[in-house]
């Protein structure tokens, strides 16, 4: 592992200021991702800013009366509150479908977001991967392709966003609250945190250099029956080859949000519309404009019968 320095941060405010004026300097909380990385080189960080005892692990009540999350409330935390599971159960549920209980228990809400999406070729550095060094080429494009990305593609990357945290958080409509280096706050809607690939697959997301993830905030609730499937190639602790949140409404109107599809969250508007329509036509909205290889096409079929899965579930519910 190459060296570096390390420094414990006393504030937000003074986190973001020293990120921005160090060189290759990154955040640390729980590490469950960053530290992976380090030890195959992959990130190779100069400065570790620790921002572990920043106050920032509440999960409180938001004055618009939905929850306000702290950056480094844990997952199990996230999961077992009794709001959470009582008026965002899409989260609760999204959230222990994710690793295991021991990467529960120290990943932290922010770090969930901010993961690096990835894939098998990501890690081999033998192999080109334009995530890992820009211009390299994607080694995943003519390879074995089963776990990839089949909308929001580019020419440089096909790997699929690994969160399902982030799926739930899409489809909730959550506000992500930041503090930039010169101290002011910034509010992201969920829905333009992470990037598309494009000819930037590097980029995985909209923060500034130094900007630090503070709290995630829930709107209101808004009722429903809220619903997480997720399809795996093992029964646990493995990424999503498809995962589908949704929030039904007894008149059948609703929300939808897919995982294992493309490289951030995938939720279309035009999806939402057609779900009082059925399955059929919402699974062929999400994914209008499809790109498949020989190896991940059953995943077009996959979103439809998810679907279709999680409209019984919600009918049952009612």
């Amino acid at each position: 592992m190459k060296a570096f320095s390390y420094v414990r941060a006393g504030s937000p405010a003074e986190a973001a200021a020293e990120a921005a004026r160090t060189q290759d300097a990154r955040f640390i909380a729980g590490g469950t991702n960053l530290l992976d990385l380090m030890k195959l080189e992959i990130e190779t960080p100069g400065h570790l800013i620790d921002v572990n005892r920043l106050g920032l692990d509440k999960i409180e009540k938001s004055d618009e009366g939905g929850l306000r999350i702290g950056a480094l409330v844990r997952n199990t935390d996230l999961a077992s509150d009794r709001r959470v599971r009582r008026d965002y159960a899409v989260l609760s549920r999204a959230l222990l479908a994710g690793a295991s209980a021991q990467l529960r228990n120290r990943a932290t809400t922010a770090g969930n977001l901010l993961q690096r999406t990835r894939c098998p070729y990501f890690y081999d550095t033998n192999l080109p991967c334009n995530k890992r060094r820009p211009g390299s080429g994607c080694a995943a494009i003519e390879g074995f392709s089963r776990q990839h990305a089949i909308v929001g593609t580019s020419k440089d990357c096909i790997a699929t966003h690994p969160s399902d945290m982030a799926i739930a958080m899409r489809v909730l409509d959550a506000t992500v609250e930041t503090i930039q280096p010169d101290g002011t706050p910034r509010l992201i809607p969920i829905a333009d945190l992470h990037r598309l690939p494009g000819t930037t697959p590097h980029l995985d997301h909209t923060l500034q250099a130094g900007e630090l993830i503070t709290a995630v905030t829930l709107p209101k609730p808004v009722g429903g029956q809220q619903v997480y499937r997720k399809v795996r190639d093992r029964a646990s602790y493995a990424f999503a080859l498809v995962s589908v949140a949704a929030i039904v409404q007894r008149d059948g109107t609703g929300r939808l949000a897919a995982g294992g599809v493309a490289h951030k969250p995938w939720r279309v508007d035009a999806a939402d519309a057609a779900l009082p329509r059925g399955a059929t036509a919402a699974a062929s909205a999400l994914l209008e404009g499809a790109k498949t290889t020989r190896e991940n096409a059953f995943k077009i079929p996959l979103v439809e019968r998810m679907i279709a899965a999680v409209l019984i579930d919600a009918g049952r519910k009612a």
